[in-house]
């Protein structure tokens, strides 16, 4: 199984790292693509064909300015799409709505702006459905995010 990352900028690479840095602590394969739902509609649409016919199971999309890659991508297939706002043009908010706003059977999973680490980890959770190793994972990564949690918070001074 594995992950898709789709983004529509180069300048969208270091926000976009997070997804992939979720991906690799818990071993999925993914790969990344820069393209645009504007500029190169049909590299897009090609691209989204091939990746239906591999073991790619989630998508997750990173989108600033008009923000319309998600929406476009969840448009041209049926695998789940998690969409990033990124901060751009009013902090990121209009992205976000762009995202959040889908209409009736073309639903977009979104997560915070700039948060693309939370998309990797929705991914994971989608995996881990079907994935006994990898729901195993998930556990012992919770719990130890807790224990240090807990650890990191046992004493306070003000």
């Amino acid at each position: 199984m594995k992950v898709a990352i789709i983004f529509g900028s180069k300048s969208d690479i270091d926000v976009m790292k997070g997804a992939a840095n979720c991906l690799k602590e818990f071993g999925i394969e993914y790969e990344a693509h820069i393209l645009s739902a504007h500029r190169v509609p049909e590299l897009l649409e090609a691209t989204l064909e091939e990746l239906e016919k591999t073991d790619c199971k989630v998508i997750i999309a990173g989108a600033g300015l008009a923000a319309h890659l998600p929406g476009v991508i969840a448009s041209k297939t049926t695998l789940p799409v998690i969409g990033v706002p990124i901060r751009a043009a009013l902090e990121g908010v209009d992205a976000l709505y762009s995202i959040v706003q889908m209409p009736k059977s073309i639903p977009v999973a979104c997560v915070g702006i700039n948060n693309s680490y939370n998309a990797g980890m929705l991914a994971v959770q989608m995996l881990a459905i079907e994935k006994t190793d990898l729901a195993e994972k998930l556990v012992t990564f919770r719990n130890k995010m807790k224990e240090q949690f807990a650890e990191e918070n046992k004493k306070v001074e003000l």
